[in-house]
């Protein structure tokens, strides 16, 4: 809750407030607090982006903000009657930049949907993977130039079994189709013998 000015402090020069709350006045750092906190509330409202507000809202970051800063006024120094509300706009600032670093390294908060599959490659499916796909160059490689040509216009060019034809010198996409099947099955053999 923020507390009401005082309507008989508000002639009470900011200055002479600093002076009484760094003395110990704890009414003096009230006031000091109910002069600053709406203010500094209005002019932060909006400064922090709504994907930020998941810890904290704009009310209860200037607050805390103040609370903190005010804790530690024998370091700042009165250089005239808007020098403390400059003192503290910098402090929210920078509590707002702090806020906005913590989101960004932490990213947004989101629920998590157990239906959701990673699309991601697990560390177990990569090495398989790598694996696999070792076995693969190895035994294609054991095989002729036409087989090899068959499997990687068919598989890796995803080529008709039309054009297939026309790259082996077949006479028919059927003929095409036969020797894909047959360098396929020879492929699979060298690659079980890597096993």
């Amino acid at each position: 809750m923020v507390p009401e000015p005082s309507p008989d402090t508000s002639h009470i020069a900011t200055s002479d407030l600093l002076e009484r709350a760094r003395a110990g006045d704890a009414d003096a750092l009230e006031e000091l607090f109910a002069r600053h906190i709406p203010g500094l509330k209005r002019w932060a409202s909006g400064r922090l982006p709504r994907w930020a507000r998941d810890i904290t809202d704009t009310t209860d970051l200037v607050q805390e903000t103040l609370l903190e800063t005010l804790k530690h006024l024998d370091r700042f120094e009165c250089r005239g009657e808007g020098a403390l509300r400059a003192y503290l706009r910098q402090a929210v600032i920078n509590r707002i930049r702090n806020q906005l670093r913590r989101r960004a390294r932490r990213g947004p908060a989101t629920t998590l949907d157990s239906a959701i599959e990673d699309e991601r490659t697990s560390p177990l499916e990569a090495a398989i993977g790598e694996q696999t796909r070792d076995r693969y160059e190895a035994g294609l490689q054991r095989l002729t130039s036409d087989e090899r040509e068959a499997i990687v216009s068919r598989v890796e060019f995803g080529m008709s079994y039309e054009e297939v034809a026309e790259v082996l010198g077949k006479p028919s996409a059927n003929a095409a189709r036969m020797a894909v099947v047959r360098a396929l099955v020879r492929l699979a053999e060298e690659m079980k013998g890597d096993t």
